[in-house]
Formats: structure tokens, C-alpha cells, sequence
């Protein structure tokens, strides 16, 4: 199984696409992170790292993850809609994938513990899970609300033997927990690596990150081929930090013929803190050590951020998205909480499957998209299950 990324799109020696990304960071973090930076190249070459992670992804994690078409969806919306079923990897989303590609990493560097922020609770499962397996140490950061939310995954994270550190500070949400795990590994950086949980961040876990992901691009291409003989008219993923669209994307991106959907969601509103749509309602600015499109307040601060799914609601999103909305490559769109909702009990009822609430963003864009693409191709990145969602959806939404 190859690792190799075919998008031709890479960040500079400085970690920039475009204007976008780079490394904002103190002295002492700035040379750990090239010595990062040195040990994935020095990974990605290596013959036994490569065979150790592709035997976990293949045996432990259950890829190559299904295509699937959808057969009751697309005969309801007039459009042929495909599932990348990323919600059938163990721990039920993408999130395991640079997971597992991060516990090798620290291993490999001699790391300890493996710091780690989470907001829907999928990277924070999928973090204890790898920690587990390769056998290091994990800390846990997630916003108190959050906790209260997903307390499925909580459980899991803790059955998993991850010490979980509850964030009690601003919104108790995505963007505290990040704040949080980077103090943190600011005073434990020479024993632990930080995990980071999506497509952002300081150079060079963007491109880390894209790298482990692109095997949901890499796959999703070869396979629909296989089952349609054409590229899809169309491939559509959610956005949050962007970890999973970036991994679906990286697989299209050269094909022009092909239309790329960034969906972003759009929660109660446009009005600052309704909404985690960075790159539809962000201006340029600096969060987490890397430059991106930020929503940010009256004052120039990073906004705080709403999303029904806790994994999107993020002020900020990864660096190539930006680039990739600048270069005109891919549409960004927005996507409420009510049509996310909807999306995520449609595709229950009519195909049994359960999306997360993050996946169901996508889901309800792919079925606005078909109404006026009639008889198109659309493949959906299904970044992960709804189990954890379940418990919130019925008591919260009053559906």
C-alpha cells in the first residue's frame, strides 16, 4: 500500500502554501518541531515504517475502507451518490489513520506520551487507541461541554487508559482544548509529542497530516473507477480543522474534470460566534502557530466558534484549505445545523446508516448538490459514525 501523495501542491522549505501556514512558534518549539520535521521525512523513506503502519491500517484498522453507492439516496435525489466509508474504520472515523502515523512518528523519535486536543471525541479515541497499541502514555485535552456531549467516546478514551484533562476555560470547547494541550506540551515537548487531531497547526503537521490521510483520496479514486469507470462529477467532504477533506482531496486535486466541495458548517447563523465557517466568513490572521483564514472577533482575536458537531467548531482551519479557496480549486460552501440534522436522518432512514454530525454536513451538501447535477456522480467523504452523536441528537434537537 503506497503513502505517497499525487497532489502536486506541497508547502515551501518554510512551510507556507501560498501565504498560508508557516511556523509561529518560541525558539525552543521552532527546533523540536525541524526535528519533527526531519523525522517524518526520515520515516516516510523508510522501508520498515512504511510496512509497520500499512500492516496496522490494513489489519488493525480495516482498510482499504468501501465505496459505496447509495442506491435509496440516489433514487430519491436524482443524482448517482457514492460513500467513502470512512465511518467502517476501527474507532469509526478517519481520525485513525493519522493516528497510527503519529504513534509510529513519536515512537520512532523516542517520545513517551502522545498530547493530544479533541473535540467530538473521534481523534481523542483514535489517539488512545494508537497510544494503546504502539505503547505510550496519552493525555487527552477536551472542552467541559464537549465532555458532556460525546460521553460515549469520554468513556472510550478512558476504557482506552487515556488520562482525559477536562478544559473549563472560554467556551469549554475545540478551540480551549487546543490552547490547553499546547501549553502543556510546551513544558513536555522533550518527552511527549503533541498529536496533533486535523490539517492545521505549525509547519510541519499539515503536511503530516495530509500525508497519513491521503490513503481516503488514493483509495476512493482507484475504487470508484473500479466500480463506475469515471471519475466523479463531483467529490464533497466536510471542514472543520479539515483533516479528512484534505485526505479525499489530495486524490482529485490533479483531475480538473473533477469538482471539489469543501463544506463548512454555518450553525445557527452568519453573525460572529453562530458559526465555525472560517474560510467563508474569515479574515487572515494567526492561531495555534500558523497563519490561516481565522474567524475573528470586533478586536482582531479569534472568535469563539458554533457548530452542532463538536469536531468543526473551530475558529481556524488548515492552511492548504486556505490556499486551495485562494487558487480557486476548491468551493468552499456552508451547511446549518438544521440541514445537517436532516442530512443526518436521511441518511439513516433510507440507507441504515447512522452518519456523524460532522459527515452529515457533507451528506446534506452532496444532496443540494444533486438536485441541480440530475443524473451526476457524487462521491461523499463519510468521515465517520454517528454512535456518538445518538444520545445528543435525541435529546437535544427535540426531533
Amino acid at each position: 500500500m503506497s503513502t505517497e501523495i499525487k497532489s502536486s501542491i506541497l508547502p515551501d522549505k518554510n512551510g507556507y502554501f501560498g501565504e498560508y501556514g508557516g511556523n509561529y512558534l518560541n525558539n525552543d518549539l521552532k527546533t523540536e518541531f525541524i526535528r519533527i520535521e526531519k523525522a517524518f521525512l526520515d520515516a516516510k523513506g523508510d522501508e520498515d515504517f512504511n510496512n509497520e503502519l500499512n500492516y496496522l491500517l490494513k489489519y488493525y484498522a480495516g482498510r482499504p475502507s468501501p465505496v459505496y453507492y447509495a442506491k435509496n439516496l440516489s433514487k430519491k435525489y436524482g443524482a448517482d451518490i457514492y460513500l467513502k466509508r470512512e465511518d467502517l474504520n476501527h474507532t469509526g472515523a478517519h481520525k485513525i489513520n493519522h493516528s497510527l502515523g503519529e504513534a509510529l512518528l513519536a515512537k520512532r523519535m523516542g517520545k513517551t506520551k502522545l498530547i493530544a486536543e479533541t473535540g467530538a471525541g473521534q481523534h481523542g479515541v483514535a489517539i488512545a487507541t494508537a497510544a494503546a497499541i504502539v505503547g505510550l502514555a496519552c493525555d487527552i485535552y477536551m472542552g467541559e461541554i464537549d465532555v458532556i456531549k460525546e460521553k460515549p467516546n469520554v468513556d472510550r478514551m478512558k476504557i482506552l487508559g487515556a488520562n482525559i484533562v477536562v478544559v473549563k476555560s472560554g467556551t469549554k470547547t475545540l478551540k480551549e482544548a487546543v490552547d490547553e494541550a499546547f501549553i502543556a506540551y510546551s513544558k513536555e515537548y522533550e518527552t511527549a509529542m503533541y498529536a496533533i487531531g486535523s490539517a492545521v497547526g505549525p509547519h510541519p503537521f499539515p503536511m503530516i497530516i495530509e500525508y497519513f490521510q491521503s490513503v481516503i483520496g488514493r483509495e476512493a479514486r482507484e475504487q470508484f473507477l473500479e466500480q463506475a469507470n469515471v471519475l466523479p462529477n463531483h467529490v464533497v467532504a466536510c471542514v472543520g480543522g479539515g483533516s479528512n477533506a484534505i485526505g479525499m482531496f489530495s486524490g482529485f486535486l490533479l483531475d480538473k474534470e473533477v469538482n471539489l466541495y469543501g463544506v463548512e458548517p454555518l450553525g445557527k447563523g452568519v453573525k460572529v460566534g453562530e458559526n465555525a465557517a472560517s474560510i467563508t466568513y474569515g479574515k487572515d490572521g494567526i492561531l495555534h502557530g500558523f497563519k490561516c483564514l481565522l474567524l475573528q472577533d470586533e478586536n482582531g482575536n479569534p472568535a469563539n466558534a458554533y457548530s452542532v458537531a463538536s469536531g468543526l467548531d473551530y475558529p481556524g482551519v488548515g492552511p492548504k484549505h486556505c490556499y486551495l479557496h485562494k487558487i480557486g480549486r476548491v468551493k468552499y460552501d456552508v451547511i446549518n445545523d438544521e440541514e445537517a440534522i436532516n442530512a443526518f436522518y436521511e441518511l439513516s432512514r433510507l440507507e441504515g446508516i447512522i452518519p456523524a454530525l460532522e459527515s452529515s454536513h457533507a451528506v446534506a451538501y452532496a444532496l443540494k448538490l444533486a438536485k441541480y447535477n440530475q443524473g451526476e456522480k457524487i462521491l461523499v467523504n463519510l468521515s465517520g459514525r454517528g454512535d456518538k452523536d445518538i444520545e445528543f441528537v435525541m435529546s437535544k434537537m427535540n426531533l
